[in-house]
């Protein structure tokens, strides 16, 4: 199910309903947001604005850490440590933006969107 962005049916001040003039614009539509878990990598592929595709992670076990000094090095996720975005998000694991994840080579922060570029890059923290 899609959500929209404005609502087209407000009501009056009076309290009657106020029926709206057009429908609602594909342009219009929002999705709900493609939340991030840790486990075996699956991607879903989706159509986006102006023949477009965007490709998200619904899950993954792995991060492109990036190491001052060193090349970039893909390590296993062990577990979500911290979520500063929501505490929701923390509890249930949802790997985002400015997530800190715990990895094979220590602590690391997440500076990519996994829900929508479809990969997890993060920059280790010391």
């Amino acid at each position: 199910m899609k959500k929209s962005v404005e609502n087209l049916a407000t009501s009056k001040i009076t309290g009657g309903r106020r029926y709206p003039l057009r429908t609602r614009r594909k342009y219009e539509i929002d999705r709900y947001p493609v939340e991030t878990l840790s486990g075996q990598q699956v991607t879903i592929t989706r159509k986006v604005r102006g023949k477009n595709s965007k490709t998200s992670l619904k899950t993954t076990d792995f991060v492109n850490l990036s190491v001052p000094g060193q090349k970039v090095k893909r390590t296993k996720i062990l577990k979500v440590l911290n979520n500063p975005s929501n505490n929701d998000y923390e509890r249930r694991g949802v790997i985002s933006k400015g997530a800190i994840l715990e990895t094979q080579e220590g602590k690391c922060r997440v500076v990519s969107r996994p829900g929508q570029t479809g990969v997890v890059n993060a920059i280790l923290i010391k």
